[in-house]
């Protein structure tokens, strides 16, 4: 990512897909630009006939003022900003805000929820207007640019608010605590006044984990979440593709394998001591329909590669739908100085990505916890 001007008023802008007939303009646009890392014509035409690519170009009075560049990948709820350009002479007029808005608009309809760019290091400007514009810093590239220079890495969530009233947010404050602070969410949600102490995180934590990390503390299987679910007064039902143990490829230590096993093996028993339903199938579409449609919510295992930037499994809180769209409380937010959410992290996922999200391809494992208020009658 490599250009942005100050915003201001816009008049006569008009906001199109872009095609082959562009590609004169946006070449003598790249060159008037940028000094480095142009993009060719050759390049312009690979990404207009890309399936996995959108360009969006700014017209204003009739004159070729700018373009955005948004790139995709299969089965990602993260999109990215390629490039955008703003001519000179229009630089200063909000066109490239009105161009990073155009392409967020594109990624949702794509049913992305998070959009990351680069933006180089020595771009004061573009860097404090993407901060502006909601984009939070993440990482950094090191020698990126071609002349030797290194790329900051942005990030801002894109998914639209639910149309529905969301229930307490509540996000994890460690790496290894996301099936925790997705239980409190479901125990908030059965009990809006029921105060969350933040020592009730790791206290659950404690209840539900039964897998083992030689690098450190970890996380839940379904059975643990569902016993802890249900000892804490709710009635919850376990919908897994296969039976346990699980996660157990996760760890190469063998007296960790048998210590997982062995506690899951517990938490099985323990689940059908106290009645807790499991169903070896996973939620299919019309299945988690009918939960939220029961007036029920769901604690659901994703893959975190494809939520965003974790590459281990993740829990999530699903609590209903909006259309053909999951709504659904992520606990992963970002965390201020002090460890506080920035905001929290909530989902409108559509269906046929949420799927994917539930598919983790290592272990071959889907896995949720429908959870219903109180016991059942």
């Amino acid at each position: 990512m490599r250009a942005l001007e100050p915003t201001g008023p816009i008049l006569n802008l008009k906001l199109r897909p872009g095609g082959p007939a562009d590609i004169a303009a946006l070449s003598a646009l790249e060159a008037a630009v940028f000094a480095t890392d142009r993009l060719t014509r050759r390049s312009f035409r690979r990404f207009l006939a890309s399936p996995a690519a959108e360009l969006v170009v700014a017209e204003q009075g009739g004159a070729f003022a700018g373009y955005v560049l948004v790139l995709f990948r299969a089965n990602s709820v993260v999109a990215r900003i390629y490039s955008l350009a703003v001519a000179p002479d229009r630089e200063g007029l909000g066109i490239g805000t009105r161009l990073i808005e155009a392409a967020e608009d594109a990624a949702r309809r794509r049913g992305c929820t998070r959009m990351r760019l680069e933006v180089h290091e020595g771009n004061v400007r573009a860097a404090d207007r993407y901060r502006k514009s909601g984009y939070a810093p993440f990482g950094r590239h090191l020698r990126y640019y071609g002349d030797g220079g290194n790329a900051l890495r942005f990030e801002k969530s894109i998914s639209l608010p639910p149309a529905v009233a969301a229930p307490p947010y509540v996000h994890q404050s460690s790496e290894f605590t996301c099936g925790p602070a997705s239980m409190m969410m479901a125990l908030a949600w059965a009990d809006p006044s029921r105060p969350l102490d933040p020592a009730l995180e790791f206290s659950l934590w404690r209840e539900a984990t039964t897998i083992v990390m030689a690098s450190g503390p970890a996380g839940c299987e379904p059975y643990g979440i569902a016993v802890t679910l249900k000892r804490h007064g709710l009635s919850p039902e376990i919908h897994v593709s296969r039976p346990g143990p699980y996660f157990l490829e996760s760890v190469r230590s063998q007296d960790s394998r048998r210590i997982m096993r062995q506690v899951q093996a517990e938490f099985q028993r323990k689940a059908g001591e106290l009645g807790v339903p499991t169903h070896l199938t996973p939620l299919c579409e019309s299945a988690l329909i009918s939960v939220f449609e029961s007036g029920a919510a769901a604690v659901v295992l994703v893959s975190g590669s494809r939520m965003a930037r974790r590459r281990i499994p993740h829990w999530v809180f699903a609590f209903g739908r909006q259309g053909a769209n999951i709504l659904l409380h992520d606990p992963a937010a970002r965390r201020d100085s002090e460890g506080r959410a920035l905001a929290p992290e909530t989902y409108s996922v559509p269906w046929p990505k949420f799927d994917r999200m539930m598919r983790l391809n290592r272990e071959n494992l889907r896995a949720a916890v429908v959870v219903r208020k109180g016991p059942r009658q």
